[in-house]
């Protein structure tokens, strides 16, 4: 008697085989394009400091210009805690790399963040990673003549990530750039339109107080610490004030930049 092809184990049968040969197939792929992902991560994060220092214009200059301006940054680790760049020591006893550091993932970690209560938690991000990668350019003397700083803060919809670039006094920002956010196209959106970045540039983010004094505010613009806030967008703009003050603040940047550039 012939088998019944359509009997349940022959269909158990062929769903087992094409569920083997599919998971094959996808984690040969994965395993294949993981170097091409990895390198696009890279590029893309690198573009992004770049767009913060005000040296690549994404309207005209192309990723065959990223490697060459990127190469005259130092991508460096600092401690949080401390408010100090790391030794090469320190990095290698705590297992980590400026160039793959991932502080997202880190922040995730308890034994590598700190979690933020209250008044802490200004931008609303929860943890804090103990480390950082900031970005450096120096001039022939070894002086640092700009420094780039990872940023994110809570907006209206969820977090915004970028990057705030400072002049090497510490406090005149060079340039901002957002590169991941989920803000309301054309509203709180707009803090990714090069219009309303461009005003951002010779603010300053420290008073005459030594205190964060950055604002973002309705009409602002005239005033060497403010900006104009977002049209129809209170809550972006509010985010984006507060991940500044935090970031630069007493629990983020400021005692590094104190220690390390001001000082």
């Amino acid at each position: 008697m012939s088998s019944n092809v359509n009997s349940v184990q022959n269909v158990i049968k062929v769903a087992l085989g094409l569920c083997v040969i599919c998971s094959i197939m996808i984690s040969s792929a994965a395993v294949l394009l993981k170097p091409r992902q990895t390198a696009n991560q890279l590029l893309d994060r690198n573009k992004n400091v770049l767009i913060a220092a005000g040296m690549f214009n994404p309207d005209v200059d192309t990723n065959a210009d990223v490697e060459a301006r990127f190469s005259e940054f130092n991508a460096r680790m600092i401690d949080l805690q401390e408010g100090r760049f790391l030794t090469e020591e320190e990095m290698q006893s705590l297992g980590v790399d400026p160039q793959s550091y991932d502080q997202q993932s880190a922040k995730n970690d308890p034994e590598m963040s700190i979690n933020l209560t209250g008044d802490q938690d200004v931008a609303s991000i929860r943890r804090r990673a103990n480390y950082a990668t900031v970005y450096t350019l120096t001039n022939d003397s070894g002086e640092i003549e700009s420094i780039v700083l990872p940023v994110n803060g809570y907006g209206l919809w969820g977090i915004m990530y970028g990057f705030l670039a400072l002049e090497s006094d510490g406090s005149t920002v060079r340039g901002i750039g957002f590169y991941d956010h989920q803000e309301t196209p054309g509203l709180g959106g707009e803090i990714s339109n090069p219009d309303w970045q461009a005003q951002w540039v010779g603010k300053e983010v420290y008073g005459d107080n030594g205190n964060v004094n950055f604002r973002v505010v309705k009409g602002g613009g005239s005033g060497d610490n403010e900006i104009d806030a977002l049209s129809g967008a209170t809550l972006t703009s509010r985010g984006v004030e507060n991940m500044v003050q935090f970031w630069l603040g007493e629990n983020g940047f400021g005692p590094f930049l104190e220690n390390e550039i001001q000082g």
